[in-house]
């Protein structure tokens, strides 16, 4: 089972790979499978990669959800 958690990207780095924040966390994460990612923007990652590009409002929505969690 994974955990999907939101995570801002924050730095993009050589090649494709990108520094992301999750939480108090920030790990390097290869942006291989996603495209036209920038600095500002969520992704969801598993196993190092990124899979999927959030907009900011579905972003939101599931920061918010993990919060109501803690």
């Amino acid at each position: 089972m994974c955990l999907a958690i939101p995570g801002e990207v924050i730095e993009l780095l050589e090649g494709t790979k990108a520094r992301v924040r999750f939480g108090a966390s920030e790990i390097v994460i290869d942006l291989l499978f996603v495209e036209g990612v920038k600095p500002g923007d969520y992704i969801i990652a598993h196993s190092g990669f990124a899979l999927t590009l959030l907009d900011q409002e579905e972003a939101a929505a599931q920061l918010a959800v993990w919060k109501e969690m803690e």
